[in-house]
């Protein structure tokens, strides 16, 4: 049994990797601030710590006598939140927890970047871990963040800190409570479904084998080395279709070319310094245009293969939001 922080535990993520160190024995402490919603861990015998990972105070403090860190907390959400916060909790806070982990003398860091923080290849086959970021940082800036959280890694296991970092895809799967993947799944089933599907490819995993991957990535990853995570690659008009099947909704039928998508992008954006309020991220649909794909086959082979098909993961998903009364269950078409 081992001591383990999660940064970020009452989040969507964080939560199942501390309902899975709970259930594995282990005795867990969550970082979170005051506003945070607990409803993913309320019963769970957990340790909370009130705090912040821009406060290193409350973060040096929340570290005492652990063994293992895993630090989740981020702003994923990216067309919604200003940049500057941003920047302050994905960048300065890492720094703030590996920091706080050094002197704790932690035995383990496990750090949640994103598959965002890979750049894309030229010949749109899917990046493994060497690809370095290269997507505008003014068009991905949640992806930026992460390549520069990145940065912060390296030099504290350049410093001797035992750091893994785990690169996830897209990931979807029951509590997903601030809505970030969440929303391809709960507009539809409110009836609000975009008249087109965009003309890229997206790499995506279930949340519970994300979790499962990091509590083995905290016994037998490699210190220094990052791992891409993936169950499936799925073009944006098959995961529309089946995302309509499953919630009983029409799936657009008509592509949005990739030629379309900039000068798209840019109407968007433009409208939104208007202050005109629409339900879609100018740069959402630029990255929507591309084939945002990713080769997991080094996780795999170290960590574990994933276990929950794509069709399953939304089916939790839909039902998830369902007995909360997030959406009603409808009738399929």
């Amino acid at each position: 049994m081992v001591k383990a922080l999660v940064t970020g535990g009452t989040g969507f993520l964080g939560a199942h990797i501390v309902r899975m160190l709970v259930e594995s024995g282990h005795e867990v402490r969550v970082l979170r601030r005051a506003s945070s919603r607990i409803e993913l861990i309320a019963d769970l015998p957990v340790e909370h710590v009130l705090g912040d990972v821009t406060d290193a105070d409350s973060v040096r403090k929340a570290l005492e006598g652990c063994d293992w860190v895993f630090h989740t907390a981020a702003v994923a959400d990216y067309w919604r939140a200003q940049r500057t916060k941003m920047y302050q909790v994905n960048v300065d806070g890492t720094r703030n927890v590996l920091e706080a982990a050094r002197i704790a003398g932690v035995k383990r860091v496990v750090f949640t970047s994103s598959a965002a923080a890979i750049g894309l290849r030229a010949d749109s086959k899917p990046s493994d871990e060497s690809v370095p970021f290269n997507l505008p940082p003014e068009r991905f800036p949640y992806g930026h963040s992460k390549f520069l959280a990145e940065r912060e890694v390296m030099k504290a296991v350049q410093a001797g800190l035992p750091v893994v970092t785990l690169n996830p895809s897209v990931i979807f799967g029951p509590g997903d409570l601030n809505l970030i993947s969440g929303s391809l799944i709960v507009e539809p089933a409110r009836g609000l479904v975009p008249p087109f599907y965009p003309a890229g490819a997206v790499t995506a995993i279930d949340v519970r084998d994300v979790a499962a991957a990091h509590l083995v990535a905290a016994e037998r990853g490699a210190s220094g080395e990052r791992y891409i995570l993936g169950a499936w690659d799925v073009a944006y008009r098959e995961l529309f279709v089946l995302i309509c099947q499953i919630v009983g909704a029409k799936a657009p039928k008509l592509p949005l070319p990739k030629a379309l998508a900039t000068p798209l992008s840019a109407l968007i954006n433009a409208l939104s310094r208007f202050g005109l309020k629409l339900p879609v991220d100018g740069n959402q649909v630029w990255l929507s245009a591309r084939r945002m794909l990713f080769d997991s086959s080094k996780a795999r082979a170290t960590l574990g293969a994933p276990q929950v098909s794509l069709r399953q993961s939304l089916e939790d998903t839909y039902h998830w939001y369902v007995q909360r009364g997030l959406i009603a269950q409808k009738t399929h078409l």
